[in-house]
């Protein structure tokens, strides 16, 4: 690459979580610290496909002097996002269109923030840079709340979700144990093929026999009449029964249970739009049980609450986000971001670096040996996992009208 100086571009792809804006200041806040090799910093509105319309911001137009500060407690994604999913043929025509694009605008450095699809853009995009010559450099930061991504500890967002799920159950069950008299609550998290965050609801548990008495991941088959009998043995602990289910929970042929009740549409990648599950166990229990029941569905306020956002997750995606501009700057591309733990006890982590062509399109799911008592609950192995990574508390700014100071975009 040329001694001249180079400008940076960053995107944001996929569902938001409540540290995805911190991954971006991680990011924007190194790239503008190297002033001597980085000349701008700009940002890709809605992503790739915004990029490809021609949307894009300058930071330190956008977000300058303390502004940029509130980024790290926005929730949902500053810069917006998409699901646009680049052509498998690295011969389309959209790749030179991209990279006409990169050099017209003097881009020497892409980060992309995002989970499993994202990174099979920057698999793409890295591959194509390789088979053209190009030395644009190509760095993944990773985000989901799913924490479904492989060759990583743990991602950014997820801790935080998990800390919005663990605290959010805990509330409800105390809501449910208001009366004396035998009801269910279903609440539906999200999780289509792996079930981390259902998982966490095990952390809202005070003791041992607390609710919710029933977790289900969507990592084992999910079986109607054995749920009923659980559900009717659990009366004899508590007649308050809490169950956590994923949204993507399934019977053993692979069909899942929210098809049951009603067709599902799927997004752009082939992905089925899961959601429901939640309603149909409520109803299959008032039939069948005949006993009060209600369903709660979480939905996206537990990707996005900014109010009981992890400190440690916070901490965390700001440490990827500047640890990829400093390493791009030395040459690494078509590369992620990892976490890679050290301990448990203390918890301790560090940054590293893996081939994204590794990560992308692979899914990393909860241990079996992980899902207890005939996949209704979750070990103790999950509890230390998860534990360290929903510490600390984050103090969202107040604006003068006594609710959070957020930023958005012009």
């Amino acid at each position: 690459m040329s001694q001249t100086r180079k400008n940076l571009i960053v995107g944001q792809s996929g569902g938001p979580t409540a540290a995805i804006n911190s991954s971006l200041y991680g990011v924007v806040k190194e790239g503008l610290r190297q002033k001597e090799k980085i000349a701008h910093v700009y940002g890709m509105v809605n992503g790739i496909e915004g990029f490809l319309n021609g949307t894009v911001l300058d930071f330190e137009e956008a977000l300058p002097g303390e502004e940029l500060e509130y980024l790290k407690t926005t929730p949902g994604a500053y810069l917006g996002s998409c699901r646009y999913k680049l052509p498998e043929d690295l011969e389309d025509a959209v790749y030179p269109k991209l990279f006409q694009k990169f050099e017209e605008l003097e881009i020497g450095y892409f980060f992309y923030i995002g989970g499993n699809d994202s990174m099979d853009t920057v698999s793409k995009l890295s591959r194509y840079a390789k088979k053209v010559g190009s030395d644009i450099r190509v760095i993944g930061e990773p985000k989901t709340i799913d924490n479904d991504l492989v060759l990583t500890d743990h991602t950014p967002g997820f801790g935080s979700a998990a800390k919005y799920v663990a605290t959010t159950v805990r509330e409800i069950v105390l809501d449910a144990n208001v009366y004396e008299k035998k009801s269910v609550t279903i609440i539906e998290i999200m999780g289509r093929h792996a079930g981390w965050l259902t998982a966490a609801s095990v952390l809202a548990r005070k003791s041992v026999g607390d609710n919710p008495l029933l977790i289900y991941l969507p990592e084992t088959a999910f079986d109607e009449e054995a749920f009923l009998k659980k559900v009717e043995a659990c009366f004899e602990k508590n007649l308050n029964v809490v169950v956590c289910v994923s949204e993507g929970i399934h019977d053993k042929d692979g069909v899942f249970i929210c098809e049951y009740d009603n067709a599902v549409g799927t997004d752009t990648f082939g992905h089925k739009m899961l959601a429901g599950c939640g309603k149909y166990l409520e109803n299959l229990v008032r039939n069948r049980l005949g006993v009060k029941a209600r369903s709660v569905e979480l939905n996206v306020s537990q990707r996005c609450s900014s109010s009981m956002m992890s400190k440690t997750d916070q901490k965390e995606a700001v440490s990827a986000g500047e640890f990829g501009v400093r390493l791009a700057l030395k040459g690494e591309t078509g590369k992620m971001v990892s976490y890679i733990r050290i301990s448990n006890l203390p918890y301790a982590m560090k940054l590293g670096l893996e081939d994204v062509n590794e990560i992308c399109n692979k899914e990393k799911t909860v241990p079996l040996s992980w899902i207890t008592n005939e996949g209704s609950d979750i070990g103790e192995e999950f509890i230390f996992y998860a534990l360290p990574l929903v510490q600390g508390q984050v103090e969202v700014p107040v604006g003068t009208d006594g609710l959070a100071k957020f930023v958005s975009r012009k």
